[in-house]
């Protein structure tokens, strides 16, 4: 009983609500009215009008609904087909104007169901049902009549319906984007998730970049005074000098490494020109007694935050490799303002060379801080030439 309720409801609450309103009240007006008719309805005929209405209230409800779900052509055909005739039937065995008010939802269901043309072919056979008889009991005038009233009821309701239909299929468009909204915002959610991992990881590199360049580059000279202070330690003031140094170069370091966690960068040009932090690393080069020029070729200009730093980093390593490995008697740092679109660092020694160029962890910090910048880096080593690292950077770079 309770699942027979939920059927009913579902079933009235629906679309069909209308289609039952419609007929039950064209069948009560046209009874009502065809009762004061001279000729009284016979059991056999009021029988046979009931049971041709209920059959059309119950094909006109589930077989609609099922023509909706299917979507065939066949079906909406035999169902429009078995509508039209029982219509004729009830038509027939009532011949009360109110009675052909129960022609007009299936116009309106020809909306639902059928393409415009088969529309038009069903609005139009329920024309001629309702019109026919008039004309042929009444003549062409009273058919004419009642015919325009009744067409312009069929117009509204296809219209009516129409937009209806034009309705549903729009809220149903919006909520089929609705859904392909809310899938496009995970996925993008999910893409800022990798962006920001990537982020991360970048970072990382990145801050390895930066601790390997500034504090490796420090304790390897800090290293070097202190092997230089061993060597001299019988000359007291000597030594006293060179650990000065290293002391002061430890300061530098921890400031550096301050930097480095504060800001996530270790700006070491800021708040003074490249060519004075340059200057300041080759005399830090000379201090760990490799003697070492700095040659600037055109005249210095000012560059982006990022160009100067990756340049001064490529010079601090390659340095630093000059006092680590290289065993040289001389370096030198090449700037090269020559070129208007880039600009160029050199950083070149006499010592042993090697026979590769692919270098360890610091020059591939030098790489990837180029590449990043649209920049290329060069390294030639051979065992008579000495060691040539070579970094060009476009001067748009920022």
């Amino acid at each position: 009983m309770k699942a027979a309720s939920r059927k009913l409801i579902k079933l009235i609450s629906g679309g069909d609500l209308g289609f039952i309103a419609v007929v039950l009240v064209s069948y009560i007006s046209a009874i009502a009215t065809a009762g004061y008719a001279p000729r009284a309805f016979t059991p056999f005929r009021l029988t046979l009008l009931v049971t041709a209405g209920l059959t059309y209230l119950i094909v006109g409800t589930y077989g609609f609904a099922r023509c909706r779900r299917n979507r065939a052509s066949k079906t909406a055909a035999v169902y429009f087909a078995i509508q039209i005739v029982l219509s004729v039937t009830i038509i027939y065995l009532l011949p009360s104007g109110a009675i052909f008010l129960i022609t007009l939802p299936l116009a309106g269901q020809s909306v639902v169901l059928l393409t415009r043309r088969w529309v038009a072919a069903v609005c139009f056979v329920i024309f001629l049902m309702m019109v026919a008889p008039i004309w042929w009991r009444g003549g062409i005038v009273p058919a004419l009549i009642v015919g325009m009233i009744f067409l312009a009821g069929m117009v509204f309701v296809v219209v009516f319906t129409q937009i209806a239909v034009n309705e549903r299929e729009a809220r149903a468009e919006v909520e089929r984007l609705a859904a392909e909204l809310s899938e496009a915002n995970r996925k993008l959610r999910e893409y800022a998730s990798q962006v920001e991992e990537l982020a991360t990881a970048r970072e990382r590199n990145r801050l390895a970049r930066e601790i390997h360049d500034s504090l490796g580059h420090y304790l390897t000279v800090v290293n070097v005074q202190i092997e230089a202070a061993r060597a001299v330690i019988d000359d007291r003031h000597r030594a006293l000098d060179v650990l000065r140094k290293a002391q002061s170069l430890t300061q530098e370091g921890l400031t550096e490494v301050r930097r480095s966690v504060a800001a996530l960068r270790s700006p070491s040009t800021e708040n003074r020109p490249l060519t004075e932090a340059l200057a300041a690393l080759v005399a830090e080069c000379c201090a760990a007694d490799i003697p070492a020029a700095l040659i600037v070729d055109g005249e210095p200009r000012s560059l982006p935050p990022q160009v100067e730093l990756t340049l001064y980093r490529a010079a601090q390593e390659g340095l630093t490799n000059v006092r680590k490995h290289a065993r040289a008697s001389h370096a030198t740092v090449t700037l090269d303002y020559l070129g208007a679109e880039s600009v160029r660092l050199v950083i070149e020694d006499d010592g042993v060379g090697g026979d590769t160029s692919n270098g360890g962890f610091g020059l591939l910090g030098v790489r990837e801080r180029a590449q990043l910048l649209g920049g290329n880096v060069r390294v030639r080593a051979s065992a008579s030439r000495g060691f040539v690292l070579e970094v060009e950077l476009p001067v748009s770079s920022s």
